[in-house]
C-alpha cells in the first residue's frame, strides 16, 4: 500500500476504499463464475441463501431482511427470474402481493453453488487471517448509521463548530 493515496487519506478515504474492495470482489467473482461456467451473478448469493432459509418471501420482506432498497431487490429478482432461478406465486392472504421462492433449477443447482460459495468463504477467511475484527467493526459502523446516519452526523459536527 506504499503509493495508495486512499490509504494515505485515512478516514476520508474509507468510502472509496470500501467501494474499491467491493468492485474487486464483484469483478473477480464474475470472472470465477464465468471460468467455471456458473450462470449466476455475485449479488444473487444472498437471495439464494435467504430464500433457501425462509422458503417464500415478498420483495418487501427480502429488502427488509437484507437491509437494501426495494428497487435494488426488484432489479436482482428480475434477473434471477429471467435466468430461471426464481418463481413467484400470489400471496393467499393478500392478492396484491407475490411471494418469491427458489425454482426447481435453483434447488437442483444449490449443492454446486454451495460448494463454490464455501470455497469463497474459506478464501475470505484466509484473506482476513481468520480474524473477525473487520466484521465486528462493520457491525459497529452499521449500528451507528442506524442510530444517526452519516448526513445527520455531518450536520451535527458543523453545528458544533458554529457554537
Amino acid at each position: 500500500m506504499s503509493n495508495d493515496f486512499l490509504y494515505e487519506m485515512g478516514y476520508p478515504g474509507i468510502t472509496a476504499r470500501l467501494k474499491r474492495l467491493n468492485d474487486l470482489f464483484v469483478v473477480q467473482t464474475k470472472q470465477f463464475y464465468k471460468e467455471f461456467d456458473i450462470d449466476i451473478e455475485p449479488n444473487w448469493h444472498m437471495i439464494f441463501v435467504l430464500l433457501e432459509k425462509e422458503e417464500k418471501l415478498s420483495i418487501t420482506e427480502i429488502a427488509d431482511f437484507l437491509q437494501i432498497s426495494h428497487p435494488g431487490v426488484i432489479k436482482l429478482v428480475k434477473k434471477m427470474k429471467k435466468n430461471g432461478y426464481l418463481k413467484s406465486q400470489q400471496d393467499p392472504n393478500d392478492s396484491r402481493k407475490h411471494l418469491l421462492m427458489l425454482s426447481d433449477k435453483a434447488i437442483e443447482n444449490l449443492p454446486k453453488f454451495h460448494f463454490y460459495w464455501n470455497a469463497a468463504t474459506e478464501a475470505l477467511e484466509d484473506m482476513m487471517d481468520n480474524n473477525t475484527r473487520l466484521l465486528e467493526e462493520m457491525r459497529i459502523v452499521e449500528q451507528h448509521m442506524i442510530e444517526s446516519d452519516f448526513k445527520e452526523r455531518i450536520v451535527q459536527k458543523l453545528n458544533e463548530k458554529k457554537e
